[in-house]
């Protein structure tokens, strides 16, 4: 009786080999993230290489660079190029500055902060081409904006004119800026919240003015958020399509209205995957720089 219960005991003992050991470990992550590695492969990677295939091959499917050279011989390449990098150039800046003073107003706390939560946040309920089609009705040559100064007695203008392509830049640059500041202001919000408020009292003990705060405490620390917030702004801006073609239509190409164009109008997928190839190049350049520009430490999130 003794000897079997000795036996038992040995074999409870005994432990799973070092192989299965690690094959357990590794079974609940793996599985975990299975559903995110098969949507990123399904619905990124393999759109991807499809794009990239098309952009290198003709019609009969065989391997060539004339899909790339006729985008670039196309008349509308380098007016789409120069139009999406002004836009660029104007709108992230502008939308992260304009974010960021927002974040900080409700962040400080204020009086009707969450009507103002409310009222910013709106556009993000509204799609790319209904945005569009608002402001349309606002710059249109009898929209709201000329029916106010033809009211007030004053000349009306032609807003979006091929005539005026400033004003024209202008009011897609207004449209774009409301519909889209208000992502880049939820994100520095989050990362505002998740900063210590004693840091900022503990500057103010030793006789930090607000800006010196803001400037060597709260910028620093929401700099992973502000790198989020440049990196997905920027993809975003390359992509810029909807509202440009409700205000402005051919009159301003960008490199997304091109790859539309080519693919929907002139049934060409291969200059219209050429397009995509050149966003999708644009996009990873400027992240490679943000990441490399903004980089942010381990022990710096730590804080």
């Amino acid at each position: 009786m003794s000897g079997q219960v000795t036996t038992q005991s040995a074999e409870r003992v005994v432990p799973a080999p070092p192989a299965r050991r690690r094959r357990r470990r590794y079974l609940a992550p793996t599985l975990l993230l299975a559903p995110t590695v098969l949507f990123l492969l399904f619905f990124f990677a393999w759109p991807m290489v499809q794009a990239l295939v098309l952009a290198v091959q003709d019609r009969a499917g065989v391997w060539t660079l004339d899909p790339l050279r006729r985008m670039i011989n196309d008349i509308n390449f380098w007016p789409a190029v120069r139009n999406t990098l002004l836009l660029i150039v104007v709108l992230v800046p502008l939308q992260v500055t304009l974010a960021l003073v927002m974040a900080l107003l409700l962040n400080a706390g204020l009086r009707g902060t969450g009507l103002f939560l409310y009222a910013w946040a709106v556009p993000l309920a509204i799609s790319d081409l209904a945005a569009g089609i608002v402001w349309l009705s606002i710059f249109a040559d009898r929209g709201y904006l000329n029916s106010l100064l033809a009211g007030l007695g004053l000349p009306t203008f032609a807003f979006l004119s091929y005539e005026h392509p400033v004003s024209m830049f202008i009011a897609v640059v207004i449209a774009e800026t409301w519909r889209a500041t208000a992502i880049v202001m939820v994100i520095l919000v989050a990362g505002l919240q998740v900063i210590p408020k004693e840091y900022g009292e503990a500057a103010a003990v030793f006789g930090a003015t607000g800006w010196q705060r803001l400037r060597h405490v709260t910028l620093p620390l929401l700099r992973p958020s502000l790198q989020v917030a440049l990196i997905l702004r920027t993809i975003l801006a390359f992509q810029v399509f909807a509202v440009v073609i409700a205000l402005a239509g051919r009159n301003m190409p960008v490199l997304a209205s091109e790859a539309y164009y080519w693919y929907g109008s002139y049934s060409n997928p291969h200059v219209a995957a050429a397009y995509a190839l050149i966003i999708l190049a644009f996009s990873m350049v400027n992240t490679l720089i943000y990441l490399r520009t903004l980089r942010v430490r381990d022990e710096q999130i730590g804080g």
